[in-house]
């Protein structure tokens, strides 16, 4: 029976251990990680790449031209763009170049490329787009430095940024939600006030359509 009663015991203080551990992996799978993105740019037009982030986030953004032709690399514009049409950042005839900013409004953040000049010959040139949001932007080398932590301390510390992460992210997604319910449910109204006064309409005009065809009628003297 001591045996027994041992054996739950030890059950149940691993089995919460158990479910923090693999709480934690899937925090590390679904952690913001930088994405880098390759553009090739033709030699007209614009390309773009946009992310919908959320308010009071971190990005950091390098950008760099890559050509064949290490003689000539081909310089290139850069403009990024906030939801409401605030210019971020911009630079042109430029090779490489950096931006970074903490997001003031939540919604969709637009960075666009195009070719400067057309000394490159005609063709497509690419564009190596390394995009980072959230924990994946933040210096943890600066981070272990000033507060004096490596090992498993640092990796902790980048566990709990990224639960944070997704914790804030759950509570956007739920924000999100929230609006677009009251907005389906404000549309779902004035469709049924819409069809009420359409079907209103209908009658009225055909009442007024009977009247005037039994007055029509009756001077004609056909009933």
């Amino acid at each position: 029976m001591v045996v027994n009663a041992n054996m739950r015991r030890v059950v149940v203080v691993v089995f919460p251990s158990m479910v923090w551990f693999v709480m934690c992996l899937w925090a590390l799978g679904n952690a913001p990680v930088g994405d880098a993105i390759w553009l090739n740019l033709p030699s007209t037009g614009t390309k773009c790449v946009s992310e919908e982030i959320q308010n009071n986030v971190v990005v950091l953004c390098d950008y760099v031209v890559v050509s064949e032709d290490h003689g000539h690399i081909p310089s290139i514009s850069v403009k990024v763009t906030s939801p409401y049409g605030n210019n971020l950042h911009h630079k042109e005839n430029v090779t490489h170049g950096q931006f970074a900013f903490t997001t003031q409004e939540a919604g969709n953040y637009l960075a666009c490329f195009w070719l400067e000049g057309h000394g490159h010959g005609g063709g497509e040139v690419s564009v190596n787009v390394d995009w980072k949001t959230g924990v994946a932007a933040k210096d943890w080398d600066s981070v272990a430095r000033k507060e004096k932590i490596e090992g498993v301390e640092l990796e902790l510390r980048k566990l709990e940024g990224a639960v944070e992460a997704i914790h804030e992210n759950l509570l956007y997604l739920k924000s999100r939600e929230a609006e677009m319910r009251i907005m389906s449910e404000n549309t779902n109204g004035r469709v049924a006030w819409f069809s009420i006064m359409s079907l209103g309409i209908c009658i009225a005009v055909s009442g007024l359509q009977v009247w005037y065809l039994k007055r029509f009628f009756h001077k004609k003297k056909l009933i």
